[in-house]
């Protein structure tokens, strides 16, 4: 049986939106008391795992081989993967430029905090659902058999990669400590 081009992409969101839901049930703290330290590990899970590894394999790779198949870069699904990881990536470093601000005690600081995380989550979810719905069954039908074996080759020297001193074993370790936690 042959290994679909996305498989991997699809497990990965899984750990993705695990983490965002942990995020968001720390943004949404009945108390109004946040974990910022909690909080500042989902944002460092989204910054390297999400994004460096797992936006990575997507931009680096996939994307690559979609447009090698006849895939527009610059609009359709493509163009639109491209600006949700911008906005994405924009989210997660305005959360992390108001953590020192709102852990101190600045106000401006935690709603800029709950704002930035809660519009993150919100994009996560809707993106990968455009992700696994749309694109990777597009990918799925036209990548296949030797493009196939290439592009998962590739995927798995992405993953040999650290990410600030991080394996990709690390990251998912952080990532099962956040959501099997109180």
């Amino acid at each position: 049986m042959e290994k679909h081009p996305t498989q991997v992409l699809r497990d990965e969101h899984q750990w993705i939106l695990a983490v965002a839901d942990v995020l968001s049930s720390l943004l949404d703290d009945p108390a109004d008391r946040l974990d910022y330290d909690r909080i500042g590990e989902c944002i460092d899970f989204m910054r390297l795992f999400a994004d460096a590894c797992h936006h990575g394999k997507e931009e680096d790779h996939l994307f690559t081989a979609l447009v090698e198949q006849g895939m527009p870069r610059e609009q359709g699904p493509i163009a639109v993967m491209l600006h949700e990881h911008r906005l994405g990536r924009e989210r997660v470093s305005d959360m992390a430029s108001a953590m020192p601000g709102a852990r101190a005690g600045d106000s401006n600081d935690r709603r800029r905090l709950l704002q930035a995380g809660r519009g993150y989550v919100e994009l996560i979810r809707n993106h990968i659902l455009k992700e696994d719905n749309v694109l990777f069954e597009m990918a799925d039908e036209v990548i296949t058999g030797p493009a196939c074996a290439r592009l998962c080759a590739a995927y798995d020297g992405t993953c040999d990669h650290t990410f600030e001193g991080r394996t990709k074993e690390q990251l998912e370790a952080l990532g099962r400590s956040l959501f099997s936690s109180p």
